[in-house]
């Protein structure tokens, strides 16, 4: 959406006549095609850098609003929560050292960025989805707050309700309800923008619908999300999840979600994806003032399509079509790349953009006409497949023969791409330093989700907890981020990088146990017995048939009615609701690690049932402290190790 003044819609006539204006800009754009209108030279390219802000322990920084304000750079710009900002980059022509030139301009601006973070004892972290995220940070009250971003809200919420289910897996599961569309926060991404003349348009997005596949698996960076390993890119199932705007039919009817790869290739024109845009999906935010593009361009100027573009910003497609109009007032066509993640580093982000902008100018030599090479199914299958596994990822590609990623990136990729930036007249330094990147990547098997996998796994071998592992990954990405080492020569994340590392920033959600074992009223004691004996724990929840907490049964109990069972000399067969506690004492998961502490101390406890809306989400016990205690020693233990070396 930009920094366009949009609204809901509180009426029909405002609809009716927003719509009517969506279709004139339509209309526009096609005679602005026709007409040959569209700027050609030079061909520039350009990138949007989204950023994650963290305070000391590397927790979501809620502070963008100020330090915006302190920065004073139009240049950085809000995003939709208030711990992340975006940077909007300045294009540059496609051609000799754009990238080095891309890449300075990116790191100035991060510099400047790091000068006043560092003032307010803040930190950035470019990545594609922050480890130390929880889903508390993700409240409504934590949306920046500008009237687009609220408009945007409510929008879906009238479209979808208030109830949103995100479910996926991979070496873990996660299936979470959450009540406000700020999941999409999560993501944070590298968008990379290429200008295409419209007559070339239809073979340049089904290129970008091609080769989109290869450069994201190589340039996965996101595989973690509230602490559970899921796909190499989760962004890709998070952000259609946040965004659907479905309602769960009874009937097979094939609905897309508003963020989508496509339903097949492009055609004719570009208006193909604008038509079928405004023909699948309702209208849900409008602007406040319009002007009338028709009349505009009768007139002799050059209209913005306001209205298009909103409705535009409003469907996420991977490859996405955009408008816009230079400083010399000439109008011009992009293709932005939205699959992308931010980081590890710039030098990573970089070469991304330039693997994927050598490939869209060399691809249609060598492979034209791609409707009739590859079935649309099988780009979209090969997008999946890269967000799913990574570089892990099999391909089918263009002569029907599956490929390993990393081989057909070495053997076919990195030469077409390096054939498309020759074209461009890009200089042999960028063309070396850039995907020279790519091919030692793909050479040693690591990129950015990759790494944080294996460190991960490395982590858990040092018995380090789930609460202290995002941070410990999170403190060692910052680290080699800001040394600009390339993500295929870090070494695993270490524990040692944890330095301020402390609990009291950690709330109930991060450190609970949440692998329960329940029971519900009905149950034989002698079943909870054995369950607490076979499984090593002292407390054991009773739950309803809806999940909701009714009591609780702790070992002790248990050995107190098995000794009067064992003297009586009627044996009463009870059952758990005539032996749990009743109502006990809990927690709720947006608590503090102190706020469980004084619960376990003020009442005398072992356990806290964790609670959300009536639901057993999780539980706490002594053995959940002892973890975190152990952490802090560890911490403390190496930190003196680093001041004697």
């Amino acid at each position: 959406m930009g920094n366009l003044e949009v609204k809901i819609g509180t009426n029909q006539k405002q609809l009716d006549d927003f719509t009517k204006q969506v279709l004139k800009d339509v209309k526009a754009l096609e005679r602005m095609i026709d007409q040959k209108l569209f700027t050609k030279q030079p061909v520039m390219i350009g990138a949007e850098q989204e950023i994650c802000l963290v305070d000391k322990y590397y927790k979501p920084a809620p502070v963008s609003m100020s330090l915006l304000e302190q920065l004073n750079d139009s240049d950085f710009t809000t995003e939709l929560a208030k711990f992340n900002v975006e940077l909007n980059l300045p294009p540059v022509p496609f051609s000799e050292n754009c990238f080095t030139t891309l890449h300075q301009n990116i790191q100035t601006k991060l510099d400047y960025l790091k000068g006043v973070c560092d003032e307010n004892e803040l930190k950035y972290i470019i990545t594609g989805i922050l480890p130390t995220l929880r889903k508390f940070d993700l409240g409504i009250d934590n949306i920046t707050p500008l009237k687009r971003y609220f408009a945007l809200m409510k929008a879906i919420r009238r479209m979808r309700g208030t109830s949103h289910e995100l479910r996926m897996k991979g070496i873990d599961e996660l299936n979470i309800r959450h009540d406000s569309p700020m999941l999409e926060a999560c993501n944070t991404s590298f968008q990379v923008h290429l200008q295409v003349d419209p007559s070339d348009f239809v073979e340049k997005y089904n290129i970008a619908q091609v080769v989109v596949a290869p450069v994201l698996a190589m340039g996965s960076n996101s595989p973690i999300l509230f602490g559970k390993r899921l796909w190499s890119e989760t962004r890709i199932a998070l952000f259609q999840q946040s965004i659907d705007t479905r309602h769960s039919s009874v009937h097979l009817r094939d609905l897309s979600p508003r963020v989508m790869f496509g339903n097949s290739w492009l055609k004719k024109s570009v208006l193909e994806i604008y038509k079928e845009d405004i023909v699948r999906f309702r209208i849900m935010i409008m602007a406040k003032e319009l002007s009338d593009s028709m009349e505009v361009l009768d007139n002799g100027g050059i209209p913005d399509l306001r209205a298009l573009m909103i409705h535009n910003g409003t469907v996420y497609r991977w490859n996405r079509p955009c408008y816009g109009i230079c400083p010399d007032g000439t109008p011009h066509m992009r293709i932005e790349n939205r699959a992308l993640p931010a980081g590890p580093t710039v030098l990573d982000e970089v070469a991304n953009a330039a693997f994927w902008l050598g490939l869209m100018e060399s691809f249609g030599e060598h492979y034209p006409e791609i409707p009739q090479l590859m079935e649309f199914d099988m780009a979209r299958s090969n997008f999946i497949s890269a967000a799913f596994k990574g570089m892990d990822t099999e391909m089918k590609w263009m002569d029907g023969k599956t490929y390993r990623v990393t081989d057909l990136v070495k053997n076919e990729l990195i030469p077409l791409a390096k054939e498309g930036l020759e074209s461009r007249g890009v200089s042999n330094s960028d063309i070396s330093t850039y995907l020279g990147v790519i091919e030692e990547r793909a050479a040693v098997r690591q990129n950015g989700a990759q790494w944080i996998l294996n460190s991960y796994s490395s982590l858990i071998k040092e018995d380090m907890g789930r609460e202290e592992i995002p941070v410990a990954l999170t403190a060692n990405m910052q680290r080699l981020q800001e040394k600009g080492i390339p993500v295929h020569q870090w070494p695993l994340a270490e524990i040692r990088e944890i330095k301020q590392w402390h609990p009291a920033g950690i709330l109930v959600e991060e450190f609970m146990t949440c692998d329960l074992f329940t029971v519900q009223q009905d149950d034989l004691p002698e079943l909870v017995a054995d369950m607490m004996d076979w499984q090593k724990i002292r407390f054991t929840p009773v739950e309803d048939k809806k999940g909701r907490l009714v009591g609780l049964v702790s070992s002790r109990i248990l050995m107190r009615y098995f000794n009067e069972l064992n003297k009586s000399k009627h044996k009463e067969t009870k059952k758990v609701k005539d032996l749990m506690i009743q109502q006990p004492i809990t927690i709720s998961p947006d608590s503090t690690v102190f706020d469980a502490m004084y619960l376990f101390r003020e009442h005398n406890i072992g356990c806290l049932p964790v609670v959300k809306d009536d639901k057993l989400i999780g539980i706490v016990t002594e053995g959940n402290f002892l973890g975190i205690t152990k952490t802090l020693l560890k911490v403390i233990e190496e930190g003196d190790k680093t001041k004697n070396e």
